[in-house]
């Protein structure tokens, strides 16, 4: 009787709107029932959070036309997706374009080179503020000079709030408004810039360079993301270190929000190296996949392609986070941690310990693109594993908090790779016991929001599907 009551209680109700297309957007041929199918079988088999979504029970439903009255219930996709999700998933998603999303997991998007935060006004109104993170390499943006700590408060002469950003910042052409900021108060100026959006292919490497100081060799790499495609590159970067002999290692993730799980396994094997074979992470799947698909993540010595991994066999890293520090990023510092000595600087991470993957409209297990259904482009990258580190610390839901707490200053954010620049400086303070004072943010800002949410793979971190 509970079912039945809830299923005209769904019929009659209206769920969150969704942020991704409506169907009639999209060349389609399958049914909303067809689609919402395939998103209920991917989250029954693998859904790390099967058993707290009630209707995801083996044997919720007494028959197969029950199910399909239930899954005929709902309007779209979203809604199938977003009724059964657990109330505790933030980083489940539902995509209705999996080729744009394949795209991202390659590094590629539509970008016009500006990488920026949004960050609330401090006067504790709903505006926003935008400060320019870092510039891409032979973008729109970077044509047009748009450099490190520019600040901008609108989008085509509209105030940024916490309620229009993402559909402002989604345009694939936009106007920003350039403001200052005086210590109280966000000022606009006249200028005004304009930038076009078109496909580009980001390298996670954004510098990687060998700082002397004090007749030492500092290695300091800033990677974005763990892109699988480029792990050539970053196993180069490390032969470079290992050439250059570098005695320390400042790794900056700061705006790293995630990516392969496999790269964080080839990063921290070339940030160590002695430790080969051993516990890098355990996976923690639901109790229907845990005896089959659970594996120990191991550290390596080769990458993908076979090519063997460049080993600076540290003891110690420093690593540099803010809350846009997320899954892989965190994997990698968690999972440090039990063997060599890992000094966070910055601000706490996410707390992201979940990984998914990609699962198409194919039959079970494989979920696979090659027998994907034809009939729409609908895909998912559901949580099917948490995991834990070689002493088993897991569930870090309020982030990974850092040695030495040094948010970001926007009005004063220096040249990133510069030994000045106020998060750089702080490591390279404490590796030296330098006596130079901390520059702090004096005043309190919260920071909402930034421009890689924009894409489908924000904050996720990706395992092959096994």
């Amino acid at each position: 009787m509970k079912k039945r009551i809830l299923l005209i209680l769904i019929t009659f109700s209206t769920l969150a709107v969704s942020c991704f297309d409506d169907l009639d957007d999209n060349i389609q041929n399958s049914s909303n029932s067809s689609i919402g199918d395939f998103i209920y079988r991917g989250l029954n088999y693998f859904y790390l959070y099967k058993s707290v979504s009630p209707e995801l029970a083996d044997d919720y439903f007494m028959n197969q036309n029950e199910l399909n009255s239930f899954l005929d219930s709902f309007e779209n996709p979203r809604e199938t997706f977003d009724f059964l999700i657990a109330p505790q998933d933030r980083f489940s998603v539902l995509v209705n374009d999996y080729n744009e999303l394949e795209n991202a997991l390659n590094g590629i998007t539509l970008s016009n080179g500006m990488e920026f935060g949004l960050v609330y006004y401090p006067n504790g109104t709903t505006n926003l503020f935008g400060y320019v993170r870092y510039v891409l390499p032979n973008t729109d943006a970077a044509t047009k000079g748009i450099q490190r700590g520019i600040l901008f408060n609108t989008i085509n002469g509209q105030q940024l709030t916490d309620t229009n950003y993402l559909s402002l910042i989604s345009l694939n052409s936009y106007e920003i408004g350039l403001a200052t900021f005086d210590g109280e108060t966000i000022i606009p100026t006249e200028e005004r810039i304009e930038l076009i959006k078109q496909e580009y292919t980001e390298n996670p490497i954004y510098i990687s360079e060998t700082l002397a100081i004090e007749g030492q060799k500092i290695g300091y790499l800033m990677y974005n993301a763990f892109t699988r495609d480029f792990d050539t590159s970053l196993n180069s970067v490390f032969a470079q270190f290992k050439a250059d002999g570098i005695n320390d290692l400042i790794l900056d993730l700061r705006y790293n929000g995630g990516g392969s799980v496999e790269t964080a396994v080839d990063l921290s094997s070339m940030i160590t190296g002695q430790f080969n074979n051993q516990l890098f992470a355990n996976e923690f799947w639901n109790d229907d996949r845990q005896n089959v698909y659970a594996n120990p993540i191991l550290f390596n010595d080769k990458i993908f392609t076979g090519e063997l991994i460049n080993s600076l066999n540290l003891n110690k890293v420093y690593i540099l986070t803010t809350n846009s520090s997320a899954s892989a990023s965190e994997l990698v510092i968690n999972c440090l941690k039990p063997y060599i000595e890992v000094k966070q600087i910055g601000d706490r991470t996410r707390g992201k310990y979940q990984a998914s993957f990609l699962l198409y409209d194919a039959p079970a297990p494989n979920f696979s693109k090659s027998q994907a259904n034809p009939g729409h482009t609908f895909a998912m990258l559901p949580l099917v594993f948490k995991t834990s580190n070689a002493v088993g610390n897991t569930d870090y839901d309020d982030g990974l908090f850092p040695d030495l707490i040094l948010n970001e200053d926007y009005t004063n954010l220096g040249t990133l790779g510069n030994i000045n620049e106020p998060l750089l400086a702080a490591a390279i303070n404490d590796l030296f016991s330098f006596t130079q004072p901390l520059q702090r943010n004096n005043i309190e800002f919260k920071e909402l929001s930034n421009s890689k949410k924009l894409s489908p793979i924000y904050q996720k971190m990706i395992k092959e599907n096994p």
